[in-house]
């Protein structure tokens, strides 16, 4: 079938897109949350241009004919407005095959291993200590992610013995039974990270997210090196040929694409085939309940290296108030720590009306 619409519904923070076939099928997606007003702009003038009219047959080629035709344009904003073209032509598929996307993308519905993730650095950990507690109590989680270190803080603390004292304050309100993840958002300096990691194995940390500059492959995998624990990294590479020169030098033990950054699930079953091959496993970045949670759900029922959990974030309705009233029902209930694939087509969801007739609209044809 050919396409013949691309539709997208935008609001500052999230844009959804609507893919159309020349029979009247649609489907929903959506292009990476935070300034997504300037990704919609890029699906309709960057994006739709080059696949109106094309066969849909093929996902990963259109996303490449993309690519290629924009090959002036090849960071990060394009490969967001991509993934908007490649969930809809997924979600689009499933509904016309009556099969949730886990399902076309050789896996089956069930439920996920959740880790609640926390994104509060302005919180004392005594605070945190407690909310994740009773999250733990009423949701059933048994792993958390919380934050040490300043978001790219070069060496420098959220405030001053931070991260000292909220990693074995975390540890002591959890007890052993509960796994403990961190994320440094690329705050340290090889020498800081290694002294932070040593602590962090000391009270049985299992996972330590970007410790050094993203971009610094060579910071990072002295890092990687030089401890025990799981490195992890790679939300931010949108770049394949950064994904292989991570996966090939063994940057981290760990890989944590973002299926909405990265460009759509095609790309992402691309960088999970690459890592499969090297022995590494996938665990997700999906840092809001937007729909990118919901992809990657259906990647980790899919793919054979799925990583151990699903990342969810469990910010309140005052951190990311963008995130509510988004779909017609709720696709994220969580039960004893796990989320749930469903048997319904597509992704198994629809997007509010109310949201829709809020959000600016604009619509690219053949005839455009």
């Amino acid at each position: 079938m050919k396409l013949t619409a691309i539709e997208t519904f935008t609001t500052e923070d999230v844009c959804f897109v609507r893919a159309t076939e020349e029979d009247g099928a649609q489907g929903w997606g959506q292009v990476a949350p935070y300034y997504a007003d300037i990704t919609a702009q890029v699906v309709q003038r960057q994006v739709a241009p080059h696949v109106l009219g094309h066969d849909t047959s093929d996902i990963n080629a259109l996303t490449d004919i993309v690519r290629d035709r924009e090959h002036k344009f090849p960071g990060s904003y394009l490969r967001r407005a991509m993934g908007g073209l490649d969930t809809s032509l997924w979600d689009l598929r499933g509904k016309r095959e009556g099969l949730p996307v886990c399902s076309l993308i050789g896996g089956s519905p069930g439920t996920v291993r959740a880790y609640g993730s926390s994104m509060k650095r302005d919180i004392t950990p005594a605070d945190e200590a407690d909310r994740l507690v009773r999250l733990r109590d009423e949701k059933g989680f048994d792993a958390f992610k919380f934050r040490v270190g300043a978001e790219v803080g070069r060496d420098v603390d959220e405030w001053p013995g931070r991260t000292e004292e909220i990693v074995p304050t975390m540890r002591r309100a959890m007890g052993d039974d509960v796994e403990l993840l961190v994320d440094a958002n690329s705050c340290y300096s090889p020498k800081r990270a290694i002294e932070v990691g040593h602590m962090l194995q000391d009270n049985g940390i299992s996972h330590y997210e970007e410790p050094c500059p993203y971009w610094e492959f060579a910071q990072t995998k002295e890092v990687t090196d030089a401890l025990d624990i799981d490195v992890t990294g790679g939300e931010q590479d949108v770049m394949m040929e950064r994904w292989a020169s991570m996966i090939d030098g063994r940057i981290v033990n760990v890989l944590q694409p973002d299926i909405c950054y990265l460009g759509g699930i095609s790309r992402t079953l691309r960088v999970a085939k690459m890592a499969e091959a090297a022995g590494l496993p996938i665990t997700p970045h999906a840092a809001n309940l937007s729909l990118v949670t919901l992809f990657t759900m259906h990647l980790l029922r899919a793919i054979p290296n799925a990583g151990k959990y699903l990342e969810f974030a469990i910010e309140e309705a005052d951190y990311y108030p963008w995130q509510y009233g988004l779909f017609t029902s709720d696709p994220f209930e969580i039960v004893n720590g796990h989320a749930t694939v469903t048997e319904a087509p597509g992704w198994g969801i629809e997007i509010s009306p109310d949201w829709l007739d809020k959000a600016t609209y604009k619509k690219t044809t053949l005839d455009s």
